[in-house]
C-alpha cells in the first residue's frame, strides 16, 4: 500500500463502498466508526475492499437482495472484511517486511503530503480548537484548559515541519494519536450525562440489527469509536489524525 492511500483510508473505503451500493449517499455515523475500528486495528485497505467486495457478494445472493433492498451499512462487512484481513496474514506469515520498510511505509514515500499541505491542516486544527476552548471557557472552564493544552503541544509540532529530514509521519501520526486520545478522555469526562445517555441510546438502536454477527470485543470497540465520534462533533473538535488530512 502506497502512502497517498495509507493516509486516504478513510475516503478509499467510502468511495469503494458508494460505487458497490451504486448510490453516491453519506456514510453514516456508524459505519465512520467501523472504518476507524479497522484502521485502529491496522487491517489494511486491500483487505478491507477485498471484504467488502465479499460481503455484497453474498448480500446479492440473499433474498434481502432479490427482494430489492439494498445493503445499507458497512456493518454487514465486518466479518467478510477480519476474514480477508486474516488471509492476508496467513498469505505474508513468514515474509517479514522489506529493508526500509514500516508498517507497509517505505521511507521514500513517507513525503506524500507536501510540508505547506501539513501547515494548512495543524494551523486549521489549532485554530478550531481555539474558538472551542474560548467557548467552553465560560461555564466549563476546565475542558477549556484541556483543549487550550492539546492546542499548544500541537503547535510545538510545528517545527518538526521545518527539518530538512525526511519527515517520519509515522512517527507525527503517533504523535497525534496521544493528542487525540487525550482530547476524548476530556470530552468524555465533562459531556453532560444526558448527552451520553441519548449516544448510548443511538448506539443500541444502529446496532441491533448487527449485535449478533459481531463479537463482544468487536462491539465494545465500535461503541467506543462511534462515542469518541459523536462527542468530537458536539464540540466541534476537529480530528488530527493524518488519515483525514486528504
Amino acid at each position: 500500500m502506497n502512502s497517498l492511500n495509507y493516509f486516504n483510508y478513510f475516503t478509499e473505503i467510502e468511495q469503494h463502498f458508494w460505487q458497490k451500493r451504486g448510490a453516491h449517499l453519506l456514510v453514516s455515523p456508524l459505519d465512520w466508526a467501523i472504518v476507524e475500528t479497522w484502521q485502529k486495528a491496522g487491517i489494511s485497505l486491500p483487505a478491507v475492499l477485498k471484504g467488502i467486495d465479499r460481503a455484497f457478494e453474498s448480500y446479492g445472493r440473499s433474498r434481502r437482495a432479490a427482494a430489492g433492498r439494498q445493503l445499507k451499512s458497512l456493518a454487514y462487512c465486518v466479518d467478510a472484511v477480519l476474514e480477508a484481513a486474516e488471509e492476508e496474514k496467513e498469505t505474508a506469515a513468514g515474509t517479514g517486511p522489506s529493508a526500509g520498510e514500516t508498517s507497509g511505509l517505505r521511507r521514500e514515500e513517507q513525503e506524500s503530503f507536501s510540508r505547506d499541505q501539513l501547515r494548512d491542516f495543524f494551523a486549521r486544527a489549532a485554530e478550531r480548537l481555539a474558538a472551542t476552548a474560548k467557548a467552553a471557557h465560560g461555564q466549563e472552564p476546565e475542558l477549556a484548559l484541556r483543549v487550550e493544552e492539546v492546542r499548544s503541544r500541537l503547535s510545538e509540532l510545528s517545527p518538526l515541519l521545518d527539518s530538512p529530514a525526511v519527515l517520519d509521519l509515522e512517527d507525527l501520526e503517533r504523535r497525534l494519536t496521544v493528542l487525540e486520545e487525550k482530547l476524548t478522555a476530556a470530552l468524555t469526562s465533562h459531556a453532560p450525562e444526558e448527552f451520553m445517555l441519548d449516544v448510548r441510546r443511538e448506539i443500541d438502536r444502529q446496532l441491533a440489527p448487527y449485535r449478533r454477527k459481531m463479537t463482544a470485543p468487536q462491539l465494545a470497540q465500535l461503541e467506543r469509536q462511534y462515542m469518541q465520534k459523536r462527542l468530537w462533533e458536539r464540540y466541534n473538535i476537529p480530528r488530527l489524525s493524518l488519515f483525514y488530512l486528504t
